[in-house]
């Protein structure tokens, strides 16, 4: 499966729905937010001159940002994401590869690299604060495929499959259409939903909520218990108190002085890891915060190229591969186009129809990930919404990417020193983008129900059903439907109504691959 102290910035709730388009954010950092005073977020002078060549080409001053913003932005964003390069070996290194399974380090080796060469790629061609990793949403749909009708490698090929088909929409401008095609309250919906997903996913992460019946429990038998949940508890006060006194870099230092907290705990108290079969339910939920033995190491790039193009094709036939394909797809599709909303709105770098400016290098990108994941074999790679945290500290500009991206691929030598950060640690920042995201609620329309309830469909259905690519299709089909049953389907973009139709394709992928 987070972001995501914002000097250049302030909340979303500061500003209306519909703003001019121009020079990017001014001044507030989120404790101006948290006090209401909150100044406006573009800059109604003249534009700024570029101080140098790197200025000019990342508009560092024109979005009114500044390098040491950019690097801490890129710095947060890192730490709060760095997690995937533990996370991903984990959910992947039990699947079959040619007959044998993926070797952990490889897999976190490979995924670091992976990351950081399209994190870097985001921020010097798509040049807004974008960070990429393998995405969790998808490895859970590719991950059922390859335990019950294919092997990794042919699931693999799927993903690259579906990767060059959607780098052919984005070169058409098909994406970018439907992106902008997606009315102003389902965006905002989007948005406030995210906020909702983010700040589950960081109480989830952190085991403040977790299975239990008959959906879910709090902590520990109903009680925090346990010194890991205390490590989040206290980075998430001390992070809340230097965000809202205006803290520069206040989510970075609550990281930090976190994972500190967290090495001392567990040398103190040897706390361990949370088991799987629940004997320890007070340890660590990922990784166990100790220091390492060693802390360099060169990369296992062994999986790299293990996929086969057209092998899922042969083993379950054209139309049940294509059907994965196409699921595969809108999972993909939709998660970008909710990140890229939802941190766009963030960081104020959306236009008054709440679209991002530039974004075909953006979704270019992106969709070029795809099919890079799948050919490196820890599957497809997607814009993530933990940028939220580097723009909620800072970050505007692609040079943030540029940080994060050398940090991934640094970690590809050091990974047993990203093992040191805990989730515990990282999951304060979550919650804390996720408060600063979902005041974008105040501008959504509460007078007219067709419009209520699709975008309460969208806000609810993210974080209950953990997808973003769920909530969109509901808010969407619901929007369709509700809008012409009032009698304003002329007012619906024609690619709604295409955009409605794949959802349903989407929605109803079981009895269709059981009929074919």
């Amino acid at each position: 499966m987070p972001e995501k102290s914002r000097p250049s910035r302030g909340s979303s709730a500061a500003r209306s729905t519909a703003r001019p388009a121009g020079p990017a954010p001014t001044g507030d950092t989120p404790a101006d937010v948290a006090a209401g005073t909150s100044g406006p977020r573009r800059s109604a002078g003249p534009q700024v001159r570029p101080r140098n060549g790197l200025d000019r080409y990342f508009s560092i001053s024109a979005r009114r940002s500044t390098l040491g913003r950019e690097v801490r932005g890129g710095l947060t964003t890192f730490f709060t994401m760095a997690y995937i390069v533990v996370l991903n070996p984990i959910i992947l290194s039990g699947a079959d590869v040619t007959g044998a399974t993926l070797p952990f380090g490889a897999v976190a080796a490979v995924t670091a690299l992976v990351a950081g060469a399209l994190t870097v790629l985001m921020g010097v061609v798509g040049r807004y604060p974008f960070a990429l990793a393998t995405g969790l949403g998808i490895n859970a749909i590719v991950a059922v495929f390859a335990a019950t009708q294919l092997s990794w490698p042919e699931i693999m090929g799927l993903v690259v499959l579906e990767g060059l088909l959607i780098t052919v929409l984005v070169l058409t401008g098909f994406r970018r259409a439907v992106f902008e095609a997606i009315p102003p309250q389902l965006k905002t919906a989007i948005a406030v939903g995210i906020g909702f997903f983010l700040t589950i996913i960081g109480l989830a992460d952190a085991g403040v909520i977790r299975p239990g019946q008959p959906l879910i429990s709090f902590g520990v038998n109903g009680q925090l218990a346990g010194w890991p949940l205390l490590v989040f508890v206290v980075g998430l006060l001390l992070t809340a108190v230097l965000v809202v006194r205006r803290v520069r870099g206040a989510l970075l230092i609550g990281i930090v002085a976190a994972t500190v907290l967290a090495i001392v705990v567990e040398a103190v108290a040897g706390v361990g890891a949370r088991t799987p079969d629940g004997s320890n339910p007070r340890g660590w939920a990922l990784q166990v915060p100790a220091l390492p033995d060693e802390v360099v190491g060169a990369p296992d790039l062994s999986i790299v190229g293990q996929f086969s193009l057209f092998g899922g094709f042969e083993r379950i036939g054209v139309v049940a591969a294509l059907l994965i394909v196409f699921s595969i797809m809108i999972a993909d599709f939709f998660d970008t186009v909710g990140t890229v909303t939802a941190v766009g709105a963030e960081g104020d770098l959306l236009d008054e129809k709440r679209n991002l400016p530039g974004s075909q290098p953006v979704l270019l990108v992106d969709s070029i990930a795809a099919a890079a994941g799948g050919a490196a074999s820890v599957s497809s790679n997607t814009t993530y919404i933990e940028s939220a945290s580097g723009v909620a500290d800072g970050a505007r500009t692609g040079l943030a990417s540029v940080v994060t991206g050398v940090l991934f691929l640094v970690a590809a030598f050091f990974t047993p020193l990203v093992q040191v950060v805990p989730s515990e640690a990282a999951a304060p920042a979550l919650v804390i983008v996720g408060a600063l995201m979902i005041s974008q609620i105040r501008t959504l329309e509460w007078d007219d129900m067709s419009l209520v309830i699709p975008a309460f469909l969208t806000i609810a259905l993210m974080p209950f059903t953990y997808s973003i690519t769920n909530g969109i299709g509901a808010g969407v089909l619901s929007y369709v439907l509700l809008r012409t049953a009032v009698g304003r389907g002329r007012e619906i973009h024609p690619l709604m109504w295409v955009i409605a139709v794949m959802f349903l394709v989407y929605f109803a992928l079981e009895p269709l691959q059981q009929l074919f």
